[in-house]
């Protein structure tokens, strides 16, 4: 049985130290998260543009950190997958497709979402 570990601040800090790092990583090493990082920005400086409300930047917050989630296990997968088998595999594809499939449907909410709260808006 798995023991409960005692609260340590230390190792919560070590712990947000290696998230940030896996972030870093992320952005640099990965030409999806740039593009997400631009449109991200995109979105912050239009939300301040055309003034949004509370609500508005609740959803579009909530649109934007669902693509980065979504992308960021995209990642995950496709580096795991791609560890454990080196050779074309028809089941590691659809794996990746599937998870790459989760990213467009992230996406796509998230452009709904930003549509629906520019577009009234812009007109």
């Amino acid at each position: 049985m798995i023991e409960s570990q005692a609260f340590s601040l230390p190792k919560m800090i070590r712990s947000f130290r290696y998230a940030g790092a896996g972030f870093e990583k992320f952005i640099v090493r990965e030409r999806n998260a740039k593009i997400h990082a631009v449109a991200t920005l995109l979105v912050i400086i239009a939300a301040f543009i055309w003034k949004t409300t509370i609500g508005e930047m609740i959803a579009l917050s909530i649109a934007v950190g669902l693509v980065w989630i979504a992308e960021l296990f995209n990642t995950a997968i496709e580096r795991t997958t791609d560890l454990i088998l080196k050779e074309r595999n028809p089941e590691i594809g659809f794996i990746k497709d599937i998870s790459a499939a989760g990213v467009l449907v992230a996406a796509a909410v998230s452009f709904i979402i930003g549509c629906l709260v520019f577009i009234p808006k812009i007109l």
